[in-house]
């Protein structure tokens, strides 16, 4: 794949506006690609993962989750951030996904790496596609509230192209793991 590298933009020093316990803002002096200087300000995130869980009939395990800053309830797959930087990806998907529906799975598939908005920040979600579903009992976090439900994999996709399904993340997971699937 080609680098092209006069299109990069070099940091020149690095300041802390924010260190939250999620988010960690940055102030960024660069140099640009013709040698002006200018400023970035973003999030440094520690990273997440993301399940689309599909069962043998082609049902997807989804949650319907109140979302603070856009003050509404949405459909999104199961999903959480990494403990730390370090984290093997695939043990926090697993993680999540029993901690959040309950579920195990025998089957992991990596659907590749999606940045929720590479324009500001640098999250990294890492997402797989879990097949060969075992059902348990929820583990929530304290504070994390969120119902779970299965639903046809072709109700998705048609709720994706209707924007019914404004979360990006579920909505690529969504698309990926069917044509994977050859749905």
């Amino acid at each position: 794949m080609k680098e092209f590298n006069e299109l990069r933009e070099t940091m020149d020093s690095s300041s802390e506006i924010f260190n939250g316990k999620i988010l960690h803002v940055m102030r960024d002096e660069i140099t640009l690609p013709g040698g002006g200087k200018s400023f970035r300000e973003l999030i440094r995130h520690v990273g997440a993962v993301c399940v689309i869980p599909v069962t043998e009939d082609n049902r997807v395990v989804v949650e319907r989750q109140y979302r603070y800053p856009i003050d509404s309830v949405i459909t999104e797959i199961p999903a959480g951030k990494l403990d730390s930087s370090s984290e093997d990806r695939l043990e926090a998907a697993k993680r999540e996904l029993r901690e959040e529906t309950g579920i195990t799975a025998d089957e992991w598939i990596d659907m590749g790496v999606f940045y929720s908005a590479p324009a500001y920040s640098d999250e990294k979600i890492t997402m797989y596609l879990a097949r060969k579903l075992h059902f348990g009992q929820q583990e929530l976090d304290e504070g994390e509230f969120l119902n779970v439900e299965l639903v046809p994999m072709e109700e998705l996709i048609r709720q994706v192209m209707n924007n019914e399904i404004p979360d990006s993340k579920t909505e690529t997971a969504i698309l990926k793991a069917a044509r994977i699937l050859g749905l």
